[in-house]
């Protein structure tokens, strides 16, 4: 009789466990969030073969959000050009505004090196909210393309310019080399022509 009424008592306990549970609505944390924080990927790349003094840079920024929210005041800032550099075409710090999930943002910005020699291209920084209930600003950094050689000016016309000066100032110059014999035996050849027809005119 004891074990019947164990038996019943846990019957009973596990009864209004199951009811407390029921009746008890499931925490957030429980369900897992499916608001995943926005990411952005960010990548910086320049579009040149070739980076010349005083000759314009391409710089492209494409962002993208892996993220499953919408990533909002999207503000994108590259103050990695110094003094070394003038902005010829776009902005150094723009805003992209709103990003949705799976979506892409691309911006140009056109630098001038005015001088040569290495430099060290780094990343820039882009600043966001997850969300439009969000407060907290996140931070990013985009990929760094690294260091690379600013040829001077003089040294990229040298090798790649076509020189059409060159090349007119030396057909010029070829000229009289050319003409000038060539006038000489036309005219020594018109003289002894002449001589000859005199001849036989005689």
């Amino acid at each position: 009789m004891m074990k019947g009424l164990l038996l019943t008592s846990v019957a009973l306990l596990a009864s209004s466990l199951l009811q407390v549970s029921s009746d008890t609505p499931p925490s957030s944390s429980s369900l897992g969030s499916s608001d995943d924080p926005a990411r952005l990927l960010v990548s910086k790349q320049l579009l040149n073969k070739y980076v010349v003094e005083s000759m314009d840079v391409v710089i492209k920024y494409s962002v993208y959000n892996v993220g499953a929210v919408t990533a909002t005041d999207v503000q994108l800032k590259d103050a990695s050009f110094g003094p070394d550099f003038l902005v010829v075409g776009g902005q150094a710090e723009v805003n992209l505004g709103r990003l949705p999930p799976s979506a892409n943002a691309t911006h140009t910005l056109v630098v001038r090196p005015i001088k040569f020699g290495y430099y060290n291209f780094t990343a820039a920084q882009v600043t966001y909210k997850s969300g439009d209930e969000s407060a907290e600003v996140l931070q990013g950094w985009s990929s760094e393309p690294g260091e690379g050689y600013i040829a001077p000016f003089r040294e990229f016309d040298k090798r790649f310019s076509p020189h059409l000066l060159d090349w007119a100032a030396f057909a010029i110059m070829s000229v009289p080399p050319l003409v000038i014999p060539f006038m000489l035996w036309h005219s020594s050849k018109a003289k002894y022509e002449g001589v000859l027809l005199s001849k036989k005119s005689k």
